[in-house]
């Protein structure tokens, strides 16, 4: 039977960690008595830097449940790079990995289908919510708009999908030969290939803390998932300023007859707009590029994405 480790990234969850390793627990133990899993599967929580007594518990439910490991990192790293440590450290040590928030709003019933896809052959099952009702109007028009421009920009993304979702041992070694600084995980992973299915849940209520995940938080992660996967809005920019030179070589010409015609008019107002509209554009311009060289200055030096500072496991003990 395959080992599962069940990797949770974690960031001042402490009100949440007693519901979440109790529900984890059980879906463990569930497949474990049907054999569909290897008695020494386990939970990993990443602990991503917290600042609440996140890890004191982490720490806690390792003695006392032998399923729960814990990997700390030595300072906050955000939720994408500490995902990327637990997956890359239940490569090492697990056959298929599925990763979850710790909110618990993702349905951990659909685990067990994933398992089950997985033993049918495919190397990532995506977990997929089959409708936003619970989201706000301004949260759902926002998702699917941010769908929609991904699609324009020619960046593969699988529609609903967040970060849950299972991955075998050969799926992760293929990731792990990504090793761009800049991660968006949900658009590495259909570059990655083999045979990939899906299941559906209807997301739940958090019940517990508050979400890590605010609106900034939502935007950085949409940017960034934008241009690190498509340089569309420099092409973009470089149209804009083509059609501008357009309309003002037209401009200029409708001046020059006017000239002619002795239509002139004073353009003070005109004049200054202008000026301020292609000021704008070019700022604009500038901070486009600005922001694709500042990735790349980034990414050149190499650093790593996370520290590792404990590791709590029962192999050893």
């Amino acid at each position: 039977m395959d080992r599962l480790a069940i990797v949770v990234p974690c960031y001042n969850e402490e009100e949440m960690l007693p519901l979440t390793t109790k529900e984890l627990t059980d879906v463990l133990s569930d497949l474990i008595t049907k054999q569909k899993i290897a008695p020494d599967s386990y939970i990993l929580y990443v602990d991503d830097g917290s600042k609440d007594s996140t890890w004191e518990l982490i720490s806690k439910f390792h003695k006392e449940e032998k399923m729960v490991y814990g990997l700390k990192l030595a300072g906050n790293v955000g939720h994408q790079n500490a995902l990327t440590a637990g997956m890359l450290n239940a490569m090492e040590h697990a056959d298929i990995m599925i990763s979850i928030d710790a909110d618990l709003q993702d349905d951990t019933a659909v685990m067990e289908e994933m398992v089950d896809k997985f033993h049918e052959g495919k190397d990532i099952v995506y977990g997929v919510r089959n409708d936003r009702k619970k989201d706000s109007f301004f949260k759902r028009t926002t998702a699917q708009m941010f769908y929609k421009v991904m699609a324009a920009f020619g960046v593969k993304t699988v529609y609903n999908h967040a970060d849950y979702r299972l991955m075998s041992k050969r799926a992760l070694r293929e990731f792990s030969k990504y090793q761009e600084i800049n991660l968006y995980l949900r658009g590495v992973m259909p570059l990655i290939g083999y045979e990939t299915d899906c299941v559906y849940y209807e997301r739940k209520e958090r019940v517990a803390g508050e979400s890590k995940y605010p609106l900034k938080k939502m935007l950085a992660l949409a940017w960034n998932g934008i241009t690190s996967f498509s340089v569309k809005p420099i092409d973009f920019i470089t149209a804009l300023g083509g059609f501008l030179i357009f309309l003002c070589v037209i401009a200029a010409v409708y001046a020059l007859v006017s000239y002619c015609n002795g239509r002139t008019v004073p353009g003070w107002t005109s004049l200054i707009l202008s000026i301020w509209f292609l000021g704008g554009m070019q700022l604009v311009a500038i901070g486009m590029i600005g922001q694709y060289i500042g990735k790349i200055y980034i990414e050149v030096k190499h650093r790593p994405r996370y520290n590792v500072e404990t590791y709590l496991n029962h192999e050893n003990e």
